[in-house]
C-alpha cells in the first residue's frame, strides 16, 4: 500500500475536519486542517453563494500548500427572513462573532414568528480541487424548523436551535449524534455526494 493521500481541509474549524474524516473514511486519505500546516492568511470570502465561497477557500489552499484541497461553505437559510442569515451564518452578529451571539440574534430576529412560519434549512457545499486540479463540487441541503429556544450540548453552530424534519423536528441537531447528524445534515449529504461523484463507496 503507498502512502496515504493527504488532503488538506481549509477550515479552522476542528469539528468539521470530525465530520469529514467520518464521512469519507473509505477514500483512505488523510485529513489535516490548514491551520496545522502552518499560518496562512485567511482569503477574503466575498462570494455571492455557497460554492463561490468555498471555492476561494479551496483555491486559496490548493495554491498555499500543494496539496489536494477540500473546502465547504455552509449555512443557515431561514424562510421568514428572506433567506438570511445564509453566506453570513458565521458572522451574522459580527465578523466575529461566537456561536451564541449568532444564534441569540436569530432569536431576536425571529421573536413573534410563529413556530410553523420558522422553516429554515442549512445548505450545504463543497469544492474539493484534487492535486492535478481537477475540481469538483457537491452540494447539500437539510429541512428543519428553528426553535424559540437552544437544546443540547452538541455540535456547533445554529445547531442548538435547528431542529431536523427528518426526526420528526423533536431532538435538536445539538442532542444527537455524530453518525445521526452525518446520516441527515447538510454537510453529511454534500459529503456523501462528493464521496459517489470521486467513486469512493463503503465496503
Amino acid at each position: 500500500m503507498g502512502e496515504r493521500k493527504r488532503v488538506v481541509v481549509a477550515t479552522g474549524n476542528p469539528h468539521k475536519v470530525v465530520e469529514i474524516e467520518a464521512a469519507l473514511a473509505a477514500s483512505g486519505w488523510e485529513f489535516v486542517a490548514l491551520h496545522d500546516l502552518g499560518d496562512f492568511p485567511e482569503p477574503v470570502e466575498n462570494g455571492e453563494t455557497f460554492e463561490a465561497n468555498a471555492r476561494i477557500k479551496a483555491q486559496a489552499a490548493f495554491e498555499e500548500t500543494g496539496l489536494a484541497a477540500l473546502a465547504d461553505d455552509s449555512g443557515l437559510v431561514v424562510d421568514a427572513l428572506d433567506g438570511r442569515p445564509g453566506v453570513y451564518s458565521s458572522r451574522y452578529a459580527g465578523e466575529h462573532a461566537t456561536d451564541a451571539q449568532n444564534n441569540a440574534k436569530l432569536l431576536a430576529e425571529l421573536d413573534g414568528v410563529p413556530a410553523e412560519k420558522r422553516t429554515a434549512r442549512f445548505v450545504s457545499t463543497i469544492v474539493f480541487i484534487d492535486v492535478d486540479g481537477t475540481e469538483t463540487v457537491a452540494a447539500g441541503a437539510c429541512e428543519g424548523l428553528i426553535a424559540s429556544e437552544p437544546s443540547g450540548e452538541g455540535g456547533f453552530g445554529y445547531d442548538p436551535l435547528f431542529h431536523p424534519l427528518e426526526l420528526g423536528g423533536e431532538p435538536s441537531m445539538a442532542q444527537i449524534s455524530l453518525e445521526q447528524k452525518n446520516a441527515i445534515s447538510h454537510r453529511g449529504k454534500a459529503l456523501v455526494d462528493l464521496r459517489e461523484k470521486l467513486g469512493f463507496y463503503d465496503e
